[in-house]
């Protein structure tokens, strides 16, 4: 058994290796060719456990992760946690992974993925709403999705926004890299927008000029009472695709829509039907909207990758 912390993981794969996994994984889960029981998700003191566990054809394994929002005042990770992947003949444990990092890795190219699929192949420039390591993988993927020229960075605490772009200016040199005071300033320059926050309110104006023509990918609202996007988006799009149908459970930016009628459930479609040949339709809308809430078959299958290439490559610690 190895262990693979967060370096090694960074450096097992390229991104677009993982964007690619990513959208294997979306085609087993609408072939059906796995087992993902329902995610136990625990709430504490406003601190969140999650854990995880799917079986592929290939491999299993679980995932255990823990949210903490007030890590971030701290200046230490929000997300950690592990993932263990299994022998599918035997159960023989087969590697530890570092679950922050390869968390991040996953959803980063959940994102890349919508990107390649809803944004304009021409699209040029995106913007960011959370400055935190979530949002940091968001914009290398995108930037790996489409050639971006420029990035706009918001966040309510400005004070992190400087060093964030500057961090994020040595990863992708050729991009410019601009920090947004207002989040209006955002949105004019940004034909892709993220959001990667754990807000409770809408983080974009209920205005629908500001909104219109773009295309939104949703990271963060992973509880119900969570919110990043106000009502007029939802007036401006036609579908909201979906990573996965755990979220209609899960995100205020699904339940409350829904409950309140801005959609209506047929509006609704998953990422991996719209991806498969028989389903797969442009959307006509030139507004977009993709939401994730992430799930234990993108970890595993991504978890697969980097584990198989960390072999190929010699990487990672031997523990037995």
């Amino acid at each position: 058994m190895i262990y693979l912390n967060a370096d090694t993981l960074l450096n097992a794969a390229a991104l677009e290796e993982i964007m690619d996994v990513i959208e294997q994984a979306y085609a087993i889960e609408t072939e059906g060719s796995f087992v993902m029981p329902p995610r136990m998700h625990i709430d504490y003191n406003n601190n969140t456990l999650l854990y995880m566990p799917c079986f592929l054809e290939t491999i299993f394994g679980t995932k255990i992760l823990s949210l903490f929002p007030g890590n971030a005042a701290k200046g230490i990770p929000v997300i950690s946690g592990l993932v263990l992947l299994n022998d599918k003949n035997s159960g023989h444990p087969l590697a530890i992974l570092d679950g922050g990092r390869l968390t991040a890795l996953r959803t980063g190219a959940v994102g890349g993925v919508a990107v390649r699929h809803t944004a304009p192949p021409a699209a040029k420039s995106a913007g960011l709403v959370g400055s935190g390591v979530q949002g940091y993988y968001q914009l290398l993927f995108a930037s790996k999705a489409r050639n971006l020229e420029t990035i706009s960075v918001y966040d309510l605490d400005q004070d992190k926004v400087k060093g964030f772009c500057d961090r994020l200016q040595k990863d992708l040199p050729e991009i410019e890299i601009r920090p947004a005071k207002k989040i209006e300033d955002l949105l004019d320059h940004s034909e892709i927008v993220i959001t990667a926050t754990p807000s409770e309110k809408p983080v974009l104006p209920d205005d629908e000029k500001l909104l219109q023509n773009k295309s939104y990918i949703g990271i963060g609202s992973y509880k119900p009472e969570m919110r990043e996007f106000p009502r007029s988006l939802y007036k401006l799009v036609d579908r909201v695709l979906i990573d996965t149908a755990h979220g209609l459970e899960e995100s205020g930016d699904l339940i409350t829509p829904l409950q309140e009628k801005w959609i209506e459930p047929g509006q609704i479609l998953e990422f991996g039907k719209y991806l498969s040949e028989e389903a797969k339709t442009e959307i006509p809308n030139a507004t977009t909207l993709f939401k994730s809430v992430g799930m234990a078959l993108f970890d595993i299958a991504v978890g697969e990758l980097l584990y198989c290439k960390a072999l190929e490559k010699g990487l990672g610690i031997n523990l037995d």
